[in-house]
C-alpha cells in the first residue's frame, strides 16, 4: 500500500451520498461490490448490456437500478451515469486472436472516464491489477486508464488486487488454473508464498473508499488477503472439501505453448518479481480481511466441492 493505515469508519450517512454506478456488475468484482454496497444501504445503479440476463435480474431483485450501457458505444455511457455521484470502474479486458487487445481496453477505459466527467461524477474507484517490479504485470493499458481518470475526475481511488481465490474454481479458456482430475496446475513455484484475495474483500475496500472519499482519494491500494504457497493452498482445499488435490507447476515450454505471455509471467516469477501487498497493514484498515481458510469456510469449499464432484 502506498500510504499510512486508514481505519474503517462506521459508514454512517453512506446512503445519503448518492448513487454509485457499478460497471462489471454482472461479473466478479463488480458483482461483489454491488452486493456489498446494497447491503450497506447505498443506492446502486448497475450498468449492464442485457437487463434480462440472470445476473442482472438478480441484482434488480436485490435493489439495484439497471441501466443499459456498452463500453463500445460511448454514447450510451453518459446517460447511464447521469445523476450518479460515484462510479466503481471495471473496464472489461478484451481478447483478440493474438491475446489481450490492450488498445481496445484502453479505449474503453478512456471512454468511461470521459463519460464520468461528462456526467459530473465526482468520485471513481477503479480496480486494476496488482503491481510487480517485472514486465509481465506491467499492464500499461490499466495504468494509462488510471492516469486518464485522475486527470478528469476529482476523487480517484485505485485498487490493485492480486489473484482471486475464486480462480480455484477455474478460468475458461486459459488452459490452467482451477482444478482438473485432482490437480491444480499453475505458473508459480510450489513452495513459495503466493498472494491471493477474496472478491468480497475487494468489495469491502471499495465500500470503504465510497464511505470515506476524502480519505481515500488519490490513494493506490495493493490488495491481498493471504499468501499460502500453492502446496499449502491445495492442502487447505483438500481438507475443506474432502477431495484430494495436488499442485503441479507448468514448465516454461508448457506455458509458452498455451500463450507466450504466460511464459513471460512464469519467467518473471522465476526472476524474483512478486506482488507486494502489505497484508498486515491492510488488516488494520479492514480487520475482517479473509484468509484462504476463511473463504473456504464461507463459500469456497461448497462451490469447489460442487464443481469437482460435478466434473467427476
Amino acid at each position: 500500500m502506498t500510504t499510512e493505515p486508514i481505519r474503517s469508519g462506521n459508514g454512517a450517512g453512506a446512503a445519503t451520498r448518492g448513487i454509485v454506478a457499478v460497471t462489471g456488475a454482472t461479473g466478479k468484482q463488480g458483482g461483489a461490490t454491488a452486493r456489498r454496497l446494497l447491503a450497506g444501504g447505498r443506492p446502486v445503479r448497475a450498468l449492464v448490456r442485457d437487463r434480462t440476463s440472470p445476473a442482472a435480474v438478480a441484482l434488480a431483485k436485490a435493489g439495484a437500478e439497471l441501466a443499459v450501457a456498452d463500453f463500445d458505444d460511448p454514447s450510451s455511457l453518459v446517460p447511464a451515469l447521469a445523476g450518479a455521484t460515484a462510479l466503481f470502474a471495471v473496464p472489461p479486458v478484451v481478447y483478440g486472436p493474438s491475446g489481450s487487445d490492450t488498445e481496445r481496453e484502453t479505449a474503453r477505459g478512456r471512454a468511461l472516464a470521459d463519460a464520468a466527467a461528462g456526467a459530473g461524477v465526482g468520485q471513481v474507484v477503479f480496480t486494476g491489477v496488482a503491481s510487480t517490479s517485472g514486465k509481465a504485470f506491467a499492464v500499461p493499458e490499466k495504468r494509462r486508464v488510471e492516469q486518464y481518470l485522475r486527470e478528469r475526475v476529482p476523487q480517484v481511488t485505485v485498487l490493485r488486487p492480486v489473484r482471486f481465490m475464486t480462480n480455484f474454481l477455474g478460468l475458461p479458456g486459459i488452459g490452467f488454473d482451477g482444478i482438473a482430475d485432482g490437480v491444480h496446475r499453475h505458473l508459480f513455484p510450489p513452495d513459495e508464498p503466493l498472494q491471493i484475495i477474496a472478491l468480497e474483500d475487494i468489495a469491502e475496500f471499495a465500500a470503504l473508499a465510497f464511505e470515506q472519499p476524502e480519505r481515500f482519494a488519490g490513494r493506490t491500494l495493493e490488495l491481498a488477503g493471504d499468501d499460502p504457497t500453492p502446496v499449502e493452498a491445495v492442502a487447505a482445499i483438500s481438507a475443506a472439501t474432502g477431495i484430494p488435490v495436488r499442485y503441479e507447476q507448468l514448465t516454461h515450454d508448457e506455458a509458452f505453448a498455451l500463450n507466450p505471455q504466460f511464459a513471460e509471467v512464469r519467467q518473471d516469477w522465476e526472476d524474483g518479481h512478486r506482488w507486494y501487498a502489505d497484508i498486515e497493514v491492510l488488516r488494520v484498515v479492514h480487520p475482517g480481511l479473509r484468509t484462504l481458510r476463511d473463504w473456504l469456510a464461507e463459500t469456497g469449499a461448497a462451490a469447489l466441492r460442487a464443481r469437482l464432484l460435478g466434473d467427476a
